[in-house]
């Protein structure tokens, strides 16, 4: 599971500091696509595998399900670390991301998020006064686990 949160800058060629704990966790081979919210996802080999299984799942027949798959899939690109531990970004993802220099890597379970750190504090700010209702709603208030 993927959990935490670090800071690291991006450098003017695009290279990106991964820390040492998530490295171990996603392999050295990995994939990075655009993710919702303005940020990047950062997937194993293996839960890349699940995602693409998901979407081959939904029918093609159905727009959204077409336009998901083009958005999610056609910026996907195989990464892997330099001996630095650094990722290379391409440019069409740093732009889409609004990376400029800080950033923040946070776990979130499956996957790894790369957000610009203005941009993800600010989602955080504006979403902490609602976090009460949010979790009401996804949760009915009950967080033990029914096995």
């Amino acid at each position: 599971m993927l959990i935490g949160e670090y800071h690291h800058n991006i450098d003017e060629k695009g290279r990106l500091i991964i820390p040492a704990k998530f490295r171990e966790e996603i392999g050295n081979s990995f994939v990075v696509t655009k993710g919702l919210d303005g940020c990047l996802f950062v997937y194993s080999l293996v839960e890349w595998e699940k995602m693409v299984n998901k979407l081959k799942k939904l029918p093609f027949t159905k727009k959204d399900a077409r336009t998901f798959s083009r958005f999610f899939l056609a910026s996907a690109t195989v990464c892997e670390f330099d001996r630095q531990g650094r990722i290379n970004l391409m440019n069409s993802l740093t732009l889409y991301a609004g990376l400029k220099k800080e950033c923040a890597i946070i776990g979130v379970n499956d996957r790894l998020e790369i957000w610009d750190l203005d941009k993800f504090n600010n989602l955080m700010k504006e979403n902490e006064e609602e976090l009460d209702e949010i979790s009401e709603n996804l949760f009915d208030g009950d967080f033990s686990d029914e096995a």
